[in-house]
């Protein structure tokens, strides 16, 4: 056997114990975690428990009221009512099932991670953004709540490497494909539907092949539109009206409050709705109030969505995971703003992508009230770019000291220079 030969087959065992180690890590604490602690139910938790329960005894679908409406989006409530039905809710909590349920999701989520980091930066970046997601915090507790994030999170980063397909193959079904991935995310999360758009802007601009460009959308966009036309056809038929996503304007309306402070007094709220009053304090916050307002919807938002972690529902005792989970949690925003700068020096490239659905996520949620939760679904693309980030360094290292052995990084760069003489 060659001794290049012996590297590489060295190098495989290395990388399979590399991947089985973090597999095993992020089993264990995601098990360990629901099995050990005390799970709290959070009042959207309620509510929706209270909606499933309606809609499989007197199938009526409906949020917070009697009477069908459109207020949350059908993604989550249509999933618990499949566990709840597998789970026979009446004489059994689902709640349980759901939990585990969601560490399959949670660790499809890092699988999904792995393979756009792989496809973007090789092997390296994929094991790296593995690894940190295997350990961070909030994707092992979110696992306990009945919440939409584990969910919208593996939809996410599965559109998001079926439309990096999409691009490569520029294939009707590949956009097909990316298409129902995002009608499926939109089902669970509406806010996420800009994405779309956003993603094929930058194909637009990257490419400038206009056909093409048009084409893949098409598709794409005909994906989304069968993912979501039983929906569309039900509140027509039942709301009389074309609701795509949902009716629910309380985190719009909430998000007008600077530092959410509920009782300024800068409208009269008397008689009037939720959007009306939302619409009026724009108006006069923007034109009375202008400094105020522009800092809370640009850095004052930023910093609460993103400047501590997601908790979850609650638990106890508290199950820590890791120490220092405030500085990982920083640092990993930190070195993926690291490889956003560097990515956009050459930004023709597919890995751009994440940075455009990076920036779309984060000016979407400036329209809303700021949660710390709202970082959760963000989080994956950082951890992808932390990745990037690792094999790009690697790779600059390996040039600078003249390495001569092959090192997973130069996946890397070898699918920048495909990508150039392209």
């Amino acid at each position: 056997m060659s001794l290049i030969a012996k590297k590489f087959k060295i190098m495989n065992k290395t990388v399979m114990a590399i991947m089985l180690l973090i597999a095993v890590i992020a089993v264990f604490l995601r098990f360990d975690f629901l099995l050990s602690v005390s799970h709290q139910v959070s009042h959207d938790t309620i509510n929706y428990d209270v909606m499933v329960r309606q809609l499989l005894d007197k199938g009526i679908y409906a949020y917070k009221s009697t009477e069908s409406n459109a207020q949350v989006s059908p993604g989550y409530p249509l999933f618990m009512a499949a566990v709840y039905k597998l789970a026979g809710y009446e004489q059994h909590d689902p709640f349980p099932y759901i939990r585990y349920i969601q560490v399959f999701l949670s660790l499809v989520t890092i699988v999904l991670a792995g393979r756009i980091a792989t496809r973007l930066g090789g092997l390296y970046a994929g094991l790296i953004s593995a690894a940190i997601m295997a350990v961070y915090p909030p994707f092992i507790w979110a696992n306990g709540a009945i919440l939409t994030e584990t969910l919208a999170s593996m939809l996410l980063l599965l559109y998001l490497n079926l439309q990096l397909a999409a691009f490569e193959k520029t294939t009707t079904w590949s956009a097909m494909l990316a298409g129902a991935a995002m009608g499926l995310l939109v089902l669970t999360r509406s806010e996420f539907l800009i994405m779309l758009a956003a993603s094929y802007l930058f194909y637009w601009i990257w490419k400038k092949d206009t056909l093409r460009m048009s084409k893949l959308l098409l598709f794409t966009a005909l994906g989304t539109a069968l993912i979501l036309s039983p929906w569309v056809a039900r509140n027509m038929i039942t709301l009389h009206q074309p609701v795509i996503a949902s009716t629910q304007v309380n985190p719009f309306a909430a998000g007008t409050y600077p530092d959410k402070n509920y009782e300024d007094g800068l409208v009269d709220r008397h008689n009037k709705t939720q959007m009306e009053v939302a619409r009026e304090r724009l108006k006069v916050g923007f034109t009375e109030h202008t400094w105020t307002f522009v800092k809370w919807y640009t850095v004052g938002k930023i910093k609460y969505i993103y400047g501590k972690m997601f908790f979850g529902s609650g638990h106890s005792p508290l199950y820590p995971v890791i120490p220092f989970r405030q500085a990982f949690h920083i640092g990993t925003m930190v070195a993926g703003l690291g490889a956003v700068a560097l990515l956009l020096r050459q930004w023709r490239q597919p890995a751009l992508l994440l940075v455009i659905l990076l920036a779309a996520i984060s000016i979407t949620r400036l329209a809303f009230v700021p949660e710390y939760r709202y970082n959760f679904t963000a989080m994956p693309i950082f951890m992808i770019l932390d990745g990037l980030l690792a094999a790009m360094l690697t790779r600059s290292i390996a040039r600078r000291f003249n390495w001569k052995n092959r090192l997973p990084a130069e996946d890397f760069s070898r699918g920048k220079h495909k990508e150039n003489a392209a």
